[in-house]
């Protein structure tokens, strides 16, 4: 189920996206499409990111964590930026496995028990499974020097490189019109 979710669900989407950017060229998408695009990713992370912090599943919480993230991936690609968002996807795969794995683990382990409040000395019982978790939970709020941080920075990159570009064209035509 694991791997299943990191590697088709979430990748469809993106990879189809960067496939089209990559096939019909960067210069075929407006300005105005590419700032919605962006836009719509950035509200779709803040906005999962916060049904996240609502949920009392323990897979519900992952679930909703990756459309956060999915929200990262599309806005890197309204941002032109479709290497940060491959390196995302990359990234992403990889931690959120990992945290889907040890959900399994420790739902069988509580006795199939989904709910985050009933689950209690996981750290404990489950040493190698916690810090496993511990480990993808780093990758997936970007401490440094995890996947996710360098993947999530790549984005972050492409974003001030594009208010950057944006500044100096308002520059150009600001000087022009003198």
């Amino acid at each position: 189920s694991a791997l299943i979710h990191a590697a088709t669900m979430v990748a469809a989407g993106v990879y189809m996206m960067v496939r089209v950017q990559y096939s019909i060229g960067v210069e075929a998408f407006p300005a105005l499409a590419c700032n919605v695009i962006a836009v719509i990713g950035a509200v779709t992370a803040v906005i999962a990111a916060f049904m996240a912090t609502q949920q009392n599943d323990i897979k519900r919480v992952l679930a909703y964590s990756t459309l956060s993230q999915l929200g990262y991936m599309v806005m890197a690609l309204g941002l032109l930026a479709g290497e940060a968002a491959m390196f995302h996807l990359f990234t992403h795969a990889w931690f959120k496995a990992l945290l889907f794995l040890g959900a399994g683990a420790i739902i069988f382990a509580c006795h199939h028990e989904q709910d985050i409040w009933k689950m209690g000395g996981i750290m404990k019982r489950m040493k190698l499974t916690s810090l496993t978790f511990i480990i993808a939970t780093m990758a997936l709020i970007a401490i440094p020097f995890t996947s996710g941080f360098f993947s999530k920075e790549a984005i972050l990159e492409a974003k001030d490189e594009a208010f950057r570009l944006k500044a100096e064209v308002d520059a150009q035509k600001a000087e022009a019109d003198k």
